[in-house]
């Protein structure tokens, strides 16, 4: 398992500097991450390297906001904020989100690329767009853009 990326170890020094700081929260979260980091690399035998780390970091992300919309349903204020909480540490960690116009031109750049016309086409485009915009764009909304430009085409 050799090979360390540069955001593993930014986490890993970070979890230091949580430690020696004593911020009990982000500690816990960051430990988490390294936890989740760690078993897909037991699970999957590899060395996880940025586009994978943003996929895990991603997933914790969604898991947070579907939590936290529970627990407001269920008025709990306290559980909620803990969620969000975790959220602004987790997103510390992915690079800084692309625009929506930013998206659209690379949406539109696969298309061409692919020649993409119709709903058959949607998953050459997705695999073009996916290891680009992980990390900075929401992959469901992309989605869903393709869908509406293939289906008006």
């Amino acid at each position: 398992m050799a090979g360390n990326s540069v955001l593993k170890q930014q986490i890993q020094d970070d979890m230091k500097t949580a430690m020696r700081a004593h911020d009990s929260a982000r500690l816990g979260t960051i430990r988490l991450l390294l936890a989740a980091i760690k078993q897909r690399e037991i699970d999957e035998r590899i060395s996880l390297q940025e586009p994978q780390l943003l996929a895990v970091i991603e997933k914790m992300i969604k898991q947070r906001r579907d939590s936290a919309t529970q627990f407001q349903a269920a008025s709990r204020k306290d559980l909620c904020d803990k969620e969000n909480a975790e959220i602004v540490v987790l997103q510390h960690y992915l690079p800084s989100p692309l625009t929506e116009a930013e998206v659209e031109e690379f949406i539109k750049k696969a298309m061409q690329i692919t020649g993409a016309v119709s709903m058959q086409d949607m998953g050459k485009v997705m695999g073009i767009l996916k290891p680009q915009l992980q990390g900075r764009a929401d992959i469901g909304q992309v989605s869903a853009k393709i869908k509406a430009l293939l289906t008006n085409k």
